[in-house]
């Protein structure tokens, strides 16, 4: 197994295995600039790229490096970022002396990851958020329509998916806020106006596009992945109560367009690759455009945790993993543009709440409570049917290898009350 000159602990997120990229300022001040997790630290490519370190003819004059965003290097191709991978790979190779013995150039290039601020890593131009999980559609199915009508006539077809909202798409550490909006009980013959009573969170992942396709021309399935840049953890904030009044005919709208939260660290996908997985087996047949050949899921397990005001530490609330997905990343971007819908570099896809066949494994506060009748019991002793002001989420994943992890560090947000609302 390849090691790292820099010490990386077994449980780390970020052994040389991993090596994903992310956007960072130094606290002590400086420009934004790409950097890679190594261990507890952080490898400033803007320097490496400067030492001449990074001999890439495709990158030549372009300084993507020294960007305040991921998108010009993600605009190149998968051979360009494998090249670059390798080179990074060799460079910090215990065996490599080039970085390991030069001294003034590792004091320059790295910085403890407690030491800087990461940033939005992506300049986000469009969100599309799916529903690819069978088991999460069919929980939420059976709680509104009964176990019979559970899954729509459509979802076996096709990735059922929405447009968002990409301008409240924020990083990890950003408080997100109580949302206000429009609330029908069904005791009531009228709407309400309000703070959300039913705020939840949802356990996804994201993937964003590098290279995009040209208008009026689509992506064939086991192409798709080609445009895959790398993945991030996905917190879809819902507010359950203004959702339900709200989504028909049309879908979610305010319920989930007052903010996403994403991990700061993008993991390549050619980091997964030793974990790649058969997903579950289609139960209808696909049409030609959405059958993929070969294994198009992987093994990545997730965690939720929540921590409230009145809680010492965190609790583990929920355990699923990536493979339940019904369908793959390939195939939600396959039906994505078979239309002929232009995906663009930057562009954030995101698989919806995943959830597992274990009570344990749902995704959601609405799965896990069966929509706020059967509350969760907190260690402190609290009940949760719903998310309160003050409680902290944290999301977390990684894929478990022999001796190593390929982690995708935290996505965390803590809710601060709704805001007053007078009508001027």
């Amino acid at each position: 197994m390849t090691h790292s000159f820099i010490e990386v602990k077994a449980d780390s997120h970020f052994p040389i295995q991993n090596l994903p990229y992310g956007v960072f300022q130094p606290k002590n001040g400086g420009s934004p600039r790409v950097g890679v997790a190594i261990g507890d630290f952080v490898l400033d490519l803007s320097v490496i790229e400067d030492a001449g370190l990074l001999n890439i003819p495709e990158l030549q004059g372009k300084e993507v490096f020294k960007q305040s965003t991921l998108n010009a290097f993600m605009a190149t191709n998968r051979k360009v970022w494998s090249t670059v991978r390798t080179s990074l790979q060799k460079l910090l190779g215990s065996d490599e002396p080039t970085l390991r013995d030069n001294s003034p150039l590792r004091d320059q290039a790295f910085y403890q990851q407690k030491d800087v601020e990461m940033l939005l890593p992506v300049e986000i131009g469009d969100y599309t958020d799916f529903y690819a999980s069978k088991e999460h559609a069919m929980n939420v199915g059976i709680m509104f329509r009964g176990k019979e009508n559970a899954l729509m006539p459509n979802w076996l077809n096709l990735p059922v998916g929405y447009h968002g909202r990409a301008s409240s798409i924020v990083s990890s550490g950003t408080d997100v806020r109580r949302p206000l909006g429009q609330m029908k009980t069904p005791e009531s013959d009228t709407p309400i106006f309000g703070p959300s009573l039913r705020f939840d969170f949802e356990l996804e992942m994201g993937w964003f596009i590098g290279p995009g396709n040209d208008l009026g021309k689509s992506i064939p399935v086991d192409e798709a992945e080609d445009h895959i840049f790398g993945l991030v953890l996905v917190n879809d904030w819902s507010a359950r109560d203004i959702q339900a009044w709200e989504y028909q005919p049309l879908g979610p709208f305010l319920g989930k367009n007052f903010a996403t939260s994403i991990s700061p660290w993008v993991v390549p996908l050619e980091a997964l690759e030793p974990f790649r997985v058969d997903g579950p087996k289609p139960e209808v047949e696909q049409l030609p455009y959405l059958q993929q050949s070969g294994k198009g899921s992987f093994d990545i397990q997730l965690e939720v945790h929540l921590r409230g005001e009145r809680m010492d530490s965190p609790q583990r609330i929920c355990q699923s993993n990536f493979r339940y997905l019904y369908w793959s990343m390939a195939q939600q971007i396959a039906h994505h543009t078979v239309g002929g819908c232009n995906l663009r570099t930057g562009d954030l896809l995101a698989s919806g709440t995943i959830s597992g066949p274990a009570l344990e494994s749902r995704g959601s506060l609405l799965e896990l409570t069966w929509g706020g009748s059967e509350p969760i019991q907190m260690n402190n002793g609290e009940p949760r049917n719903w998310l309160e002001d003050g409680d902290e989420l944290t999301l977390t994943a990684w894929c478990q290898g022999d001796g190593y992890r390929i982690g995708f560090g935290e996505v965390t947000g803590r809710i601060l009350p709704a805001l007053e609302y007078s009508k001027v």
